[in-house]
């Protein structure tokens, strides 16, 4: 199957009312507000997109209200990974059906299970969905299940419809591994912000940035600036997402995220809990920094 994204693809924050209802309505400006900073992609309902905080029905709709809002205007991937084998591809179904480009699974999380067991998982979902592009999901943190190379390479040849890895781990030695599966054309992307450079360098083809939610700008300008050799350029700009990165907690303060997001004029709401809301003088603190780190085109 040939489908490959290169680039910056952001996974969504997920807007909420004040009572904990989806916000849907809020989607639109904050997919304008990425494609204007020139981002290749949208990931929906993953970690950064409180999807496990989701119902199944919620990651539906979810799902149905960003392929509107995007409108053809770049790939949308949904996150359908689910703990069993039956909600997984329920979920990836639909978004088959909702109109996705594609979907991403999370291994089966809470259990750890064998290598057969998520062989056959990952098999079942790619038998199910044969005409629909699938990416591996490697985030052992939160699954306690690794996703390896050899995994990955043994589904790949059995499974023309998995295309792809995006790795979590902040392993750099199994991502560059996973760059060789199906002789070089397996799509791969770092889900770490601090590794995005390295991982370019070593010829992965894009990054899946929490981050970017927030400052797009930055690292849409690090993945054009290393793939155009400019290195010493990357490098900048990698020094100011990890400045970023330490201002904002790198995806650790998802109420943080959204709140910064409200000052430079997208407004999604808080979080939902049990995660809590953050305090606005924290806000205020990490705004008055963050803003210098910002092109000046876009400092608020």
């Amino acid at each position: 199957m040939n489908f490959r994204i290169q680039g910056v693809v952001v996974p969504i924050v997920t807007p909420f009312k004040p009572d904990g209802a989806l916000r849907v309505e809020a989607l639109p400006a904050l997919v304008d507000f990425l494609m204007k900073c020139g981002v290749a992609g949208l990931f929906v309902g993953g970690s950064t997109g409180e999807g496990p905080l989701l119902t199944s029905e919620e990651r539906k709709a979810l799902c149905e209200a960003t392929v509107a809002a995007v409108a053809g205007r770049c790939p949308v991937i949904a996150q359908t990974g689910a703990p069993t084998t039956a909600e997984s591809i329920e979920l990836t179904v639909h978004a088959r059906n909702a109109g996705a480009d594609a979907a991403a699974l999370i291994a089966p999380y809470y259990y750890t299970h064998s290598v057969e067991a998520l062989f056959r998982h990952f098999a079942a979902v790619a038998e199910a969905c044969k005409d629909f592009p699938l990416y591996l999901y490697n985030f052992p943190a939160v699954s306690n299940n690794w996703l390896r190379m050899e995994l990955a390479q043994r589904l790949a040849e059995c499974y023309p419809n998995i295309v792809g890895i995006k790795d979590s781990s902040g392993a750099l030695e199994n991502l560059i591994a996973c760059t060789r599966v199906r002789n070089g054309r397996f799509n791969t992307f770092v889900g770490s912000d601090g590794l995005i450079l390295a991982a370019l360098a070593a010829g992965v083809d894009g990054a899946v940035s929490g981050n970017a939610n927030v400052v797009p700008e930055i690292v849409v300008a690090l993945h054009r600036a290393m793939v155009s050799g400019h290195l010493e350029e990357a490098r900048r700009w990698q020094a100011k997402l990890d400045a970023a990165r330490a201002l904002m907690g790198d995806g650790g303060n998802l109420a943080l995220y959204k709140a910064l997001l409200a000052r430079r004029g997208v407004e999604v709401g808080s979080v939902r809990a049990p995660l809590l809301p953050v305090e606005e003088e924290a806000v205020e603190r990490c705004w008055n920094k963050l803003q210098a780190l910002l092109p000046k085109a876009e400092q608020g």
